[in-house]
Protein backbone atom coordinates (compact mmCIF):
# COMPACT_ATOMS: atom_id res chain seq x y z
CA UNK A 1 0.00 0.00 0.00
CA UNK A 2 3.09 2.30 0.06
CA UNK A 3 1.94 3.98 3.73
CA UNK A 4 5.44 4.33 4.54
CA UNK A 5 6.37 6.72 1.34
CA UNK A 6 3.00 8.37 1.99
CA UNK A 7 3.43 9.56 5.74
CA UNK A 8 7.60 10.73 4.46
CA UNK A 9 6.58 12.81 1.64
CA UNK A 10 3.11 13.97 3.63
CA UNK A 11 5.31 14.81 6.65
CA UNK A 12 7.71 16.61 3.82
CA UNK A 13 4.64 18.79 2.71
CA UNK A 14 3.09 19.81 5.72
CA UNK A 15 6.33 21.14 6.68
CA UNK A 16 7.26 22.71 3.75
CA UNK A 17 4.02 24.40 3.60
CA UNK A 18 3.55 25.70 7.46
CA UNK A 19 5.38 28.93 7.05
CA UNK A 20 3.56 30.71 4.74
CA UNK A 21 0.17 29.24 6.22
CA UNK A 22 1.09 30.54 9.56
CA UNK A 23 1.78 33.95 8.05
CA UNK A 24 -1.37 34.21 6.35
CA UNK A 25 -2.97 32.89 9.77
CA UNK A 26 -1.00 36.11 11.48
CA UNK A 27 -2.92 38.62 8.34
CA UNK A 28 -6.34 37.11 9.11
CA UNK A 29 -6.67 34.22 6.90
CA UNK A 30 -7.22 31.08 7.41
CA UNK A 31 -4.21 28.89 9.00
CA UNK A 32 -4.16 25.36 9.92
CA UNK A 33 -6.99 25.02 12.39
CA UNK A 34 -10.08 27.18 12.00
CA UNK A 35 -13.29 26.90 14.32
CA UNK A 36 -15.15 29.71 13.00
CA UNK A 37 -18.27 28.12 13.73
CA UNK A 38 -18.00 26.04 16.81
CA UNK A 39 -16.83 29.21 18.29
CA UNK A 40 -18.44 32.00 16.65
CA UNK A 41 -21.84 30.71 15.05
CA UNK A 42 -24.03 31.43 12.44
CA UNK A 43 -22.52 33.24 9.29
CA UNK A 44 -24.32 33.88 5.92
CA UNK A 45 -21.69 31.29 4.36
CA UNK A 46 -20.62 28.67 6.82
CA UNK A 47 -17.33 26.36 5.19
CA UNK A 48 -16.90 22.41 6.77
CA UNK A 49 -13.52 21.31 5.67
CA UNK A 50 -12.04 17.83 6.13
CA UNK A 51 -7.89 17.30 4.99
CA UNK A 52 -6.28 14.75 4.19
CA UNK A 53 -3.96 12.08 5.84
CA UNK A 54 -1.44 13.01 8.29
CA UNK A 55 -2.27 16.79 7.91
CA UNK A 56 -1.84 19.22 10.70
CA UNK A 57 -4.44 21.01 12.28
CA UNK A 58 -8.22 20.80 11.02
CA UNK A 59 -7.40 22.49 7.52
CA UNK A 60 -4.02 21.08 6.34
CA UNK A 61 -1.84 23.09 4.64
CA UNK A 62 -2.30 22.11 0.66
CA UNK A 63 -5.01 23.32 -0.44
CA UNK A 64 -8.01 23.77 2.81
CA UNK A 65 -6.78 27.20 3.89
CA UNK A 66 -6.63 28.89 0.70
CA UNK A 67 -9.96 27.69 -0.70
CA UNK A 68 -11.29 28.98 2.87
CA UNK A 69 -9.85 32.19 1.94
CA UNK A 70 -10.81 32.21 -1.58
CA UNK A 71 -14.64 32.40 -0.08
CA UNK A 72 -13.50 35.26 2.15
CA UNK A 73 -12.06 37.01 -0.56
CA UNK A 74 -15.42 36.55 -2.18
CA UNK A 75 -18.07 37.38 0.20
CA UNK A 76 -15.85 39.04 3.03
CA UNK A 77 -13.96 37.77 5.98
CA UNK A 78 -17.12 38.77 8.69
CA UNK A 79 -19.88 37.09 6.22
CA UNK A 80 -17.94 33.25 6.14
CA UNK A 81 -17.15 30.99 8.92
CA UNK A 82 -14.87 28.24 8.39
CA UNK A 83 -14.73 25.07 10.24
CA UNK A 84 -12.38 22.20 9.82
CA UNK A 85 -13.31 18.54 10.59
CA UNK A 86 -11.10 17.61 13.72
CA UNK A 87 -11.20 13.61 12.84
CA UNK A 88 -7.94 11.66 13.08
CA UNK A 89 -6.71 11.50 9.50
CA UNK A 90 -4.54 8.67 9.62
CA UNK A 91 -2.87 6.57 6.80
CA UNK A 92 -4.55 2.95 7.78
CA UNK A 93 -8.47 4.31 7.65
CA UNK A 94 -7.74 5.14 4.10
CA UNK A 95 -7.79 1.00 3.87
CA UNK A 96 -11.27 0.40 5.44
CA UNK A 97 -14.43 -0.02 3.11
CA UNK A 98 -15.17 3.22 1.90
CA UNK A 99 -11.79 5.14 2.17
CA UNK A 100 -12.62 6.44 6.24
CA UNK A 101 -13.56 4.95 9.49
CA UNK A 102 -17.10 5.55 11.04
CA UNK A 103 -16.09 7.98 13.56
CA UNK A 104 -14.68 10.19 11.11
CA UNK A 105 -17.84 9.87 8.91
CA UNK A 106 -19.81 10.76 12.12
CA UNK A 107 -17.78 14.13 13.05
CA UNK A 108 -18.51 15.43 9.84
CA UNK A 109 -22.22 14.50 10.10
CA UNK A 110 -22.20 16.06 13.57
CA UNK A 111 -21.03 19.23 12.27
CA UNK A 112 -23.33 19.70 9.47
CA UNK A 113 -25.67 18.74 10.92
CA UNK A 114 -25.58 21.09 13.75
CA UNK A 115 -24.78 24.15 11.46
CA UNK A 116 -28.08 22.97 9.47
CA UNK A 117 -30.42 23.35 12.86
CA UNK A 118 -28.41 26.24 14.52
CA UNK A 119 -28.32 28.51 11.02
CA UNK A 120 -31.34 27.30 9.00
CA UNK A 121 -30.60 30.62 6.66
CA UNK A 122 -27.10 30.10 6.41
CA UNK A 123 -25.74 28.59 2.96
CA UNK A 124 -22.92 25.38 3.80
CA UNK A 125 -20.30 24.36 1.69
CA UNK A 126 -18.38 21.59 2.38
CA UNK A 127 -15.14 20.11 1.09
CA UNK A 128 -12.21 17.83 1.49
CA UNK A 129 -8.71 16.85 -0.12
CA UNK A 130 -7.57 12.95 -0.07
CA UNK A 131 -8.91 11.33 2.86
CA UNK A 132 -10.90 13.94 3.55
CA UNK A 133 -12.70 13.67 0.55
CA UNK A 134 -13.86 10.16 1.71
CA UNK A 135 -14.72 11.65 4.79
CA UNK A 136 -17.12 14.22 2.28
CA UNK A 137 -18.42 11.09 0.58
CA UNK A 138 -19.49 9.02 3.61
CA UNK A 139 -20.73 12.23 5.68
CA UNK A 140 -23.04 13.51 2.83
CA UNK A 141 -24.31 10.46 1.47
CA UNK A 142 -26.67 9.15 4.64
CA UNK A 143 -27.32 13.19 5.82
CA UNK A 144 -31.09 13.50 6.73
CA UNK A 145 -32.57 15.64 3.57
CA UNK A 146 -33.27 18.61 4.70
CA UNK A 147 -29.82 18.87 5.68
CA UNK A 148 -28.25 17.93 2.03
CA UNK A 149 -30.41 20.36 0.62
CA UNK A 150 -29.42 23.30 2.64
CA UNK A 151 -25.64 21.99 1.06
CA UNK A 152 -25.20 24.44 -1.84
CA UNK A 153 -22.01 22.50 -3.13
CA UNK A 154 -18.43 20.01 -2.49
CA UNK A 155 -15.42 20.62 -3.65
CA UNK A 156 -12.89 17.44 -3.44
CA UNK A 157 -9.45 17.41 -4.55
CA UNK A 158 -7.40 13.97 -4.75
CA UNK A 159 -10.55 11.97 -4.26
CA UNK A 160 -9.84 8.49 -3.07
CA UNK A 161 -13.40 7.56 -3.82
CA UNK A 162 -14.37 9.06 -7.44
CA UNK A 163 -13.44 5.75 -8.85
CA UNK A 164 -15.74 4.08 -6.12
CA UNK A 165 -18.38 5.72 -6.55
CA UNK A 166 -18.26 7.10 -9.99
CA UNK A 167 -17.55 10.46 -9.99
CA UNK A 168 -20.00 11.31 -7.32
CA UNK A 169 -21.40 11.56 -3.93
CA UNK A 170 -24.14 8.78 -3.65
CA UNK A 171 -27.58 9.86 -2.87
CA UNK A 172 -26.90 13.72 -3.25
CA UNK A 173 -27.13 15.74 -6.48
CA UNK A 174 -24.36 15.26 -8.99
CA UNK A 175 -24.51 19.16 -10.74
CA UNK A 176 -23.64 20.06 -6.59
CA UNK A 177 -20.19 18.43 -6.82
CA UNK A 178 -17.27 19.18 -8.13
CA UNK A 179 -14.14 16.53 -8.28
CA UNK A 180 -10.78 18.20 -8.95
CA UNK A 181 -7.72 15.47 -10.30
CA UNK A 182 -4.31 16.21 -10.68
CA UNK A 183 -2.99 14.02 -14.38
CA UNK A 184 -0.82 11.54 -12.71
CA UNK A 185 -2.78 11.51 -9.37
CA UNK A 186 -2.73 7.72 -8.77
CA UNK A 187 -5.02 8.44 -6.33
CA UNK A 188 -7.80 9.37 -8.18
CA UNK A 189 -7.19 6.37 -9.70
CA UNK A 190 -8.47 4.53 -6.38
CA UNK A 191 -4.91 3.49 -5.69
CA UNK A 192 -3.47 4.17 -2.24
CA UNK A 193 -0.11 5.45 -3.85
CA UNK A 194 1.05 9.06 -3.37
CA UNK A 195 2.98 10.29 -5.91
CA UNK A 196 4.02 14.22 -6.52
CA UNK A 197 1.05 15.32 -8.07
CA UNK A 198 -1.40 14.11 -5.27
CA UNK A 199 0.40 17.04 -3.04
CA UNK A 200 -0.01 20.33 -5.72
CA UNK A 201 -3.75 20.69 -5.82
CA UNK A 202 -2.99 24.52 -4.09
CA UNK A 203 -2.30 25.25 -7.74
CA UNK A 204 -5.92 24.48 -7.98
CA UNK A 205 -7.69 25.77 -5.46
CA UNK A 206 -9.22 28.71 -7.68
CA UNK A 207 -10.97 26.37 -9.42
CA UNK A 208 -12.75 24.80 -6.38
CA UNK A 209 -13.20 28.26 -4.78
CA UNK A 210 -15.18 29.52 -8.34
CA UNK A 211 -17.10 26.44 -7.95
CA UNK A 212 -18.11 27.02 -4.57
CA UNK A 213 -18.42 30.56 -5.09
CA UNK A 214 -21.09 30.30 -8.09
CA UNK A 215 -23.35 27.67 -5.63
CA UNK A 216 -22.99 29.89 -2.71
CA UNK A 217 -24.54 33.22 -4.78
CA UNK A 218 -27.20 30.99 -6.36
CA UNK A 219 -28.54 29.42 -2.88
CA UNK A 220 -28.32 32.49 -1.88
CA UNK A 221 -30.46 34.64 -4.82
CA UNK A 222 -32.89 31.72 -4.20
CA UNK A 223 -33.24 32.30 -0.43
CA UNK A 224 -33.60 36.09 -1.14
CA UNK A 225 -36.28 34.97 -3.48
CA UNK A 226 -38.22 32.94 -0.52
CA UNK A 227 -37.64 35.41 1.57
CA UNK A 228 -39.33 37.88 -0.45
CA UNK A 229 -42.39 35.54 -1.22
CA UNK A 230 -42.66 35.12 2.66
CA UNK A 231 -43.12 39.00 3.12
CA UNK A 232 -44.90 39.32 0.67
CA UNK A 233 -47.17 37.06 2.14
CA UNK A 234 -47.12 38.17 5.25
CA UNK A 235 -47.94 41.84 4.12
CA UNK A 236 -50.84 40.50 2.07
CA UNK A 237 -52.23 38.99 5.02
CA UNK A 238 -51.67 41.83 7.43
CA UNK A 239 -53.52 44.31 4.67
CA UNK A 240 -56.27 41.56 4.63
CA UNK A 241 -56.73 41.82 8.58
CA UNK A 242 -56.60 45.73 8.79
CA UNK A 243 -59.42 45.48 6.27
CA UNK A 244 -61.89 42.97 7.91
CA UNK A 245 -61.14 44.89 11.12
CA UNK A 246 -62.22 48.61 9.39
CA UNK A 247 -65.58 46.65 7.68
CA UNK A 248 -66.42 45.40 10.81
Amino acid sequence: MHFQSSILIAALASFAAAGPIESRQLLGGTGITSKEFSTGGCKDVLFAWARGSTEVGNMGTVVGPPTSNGLKKAFGNDKVATEGIDYAATIGTNAIPGGTDALSKRKMQDTLNAMAQKCPDSVIVTGGYSQGAAVNHRAIESLPQNVKDQIAGVVLYGDTQKLQDRNQIPNFPADKVKIICQPGDAVCLGQLLVLPAHLTYGVRADEGIDFLVQQVKGAQAKIKARNAKREAERVAKEVKRVAVEVTA
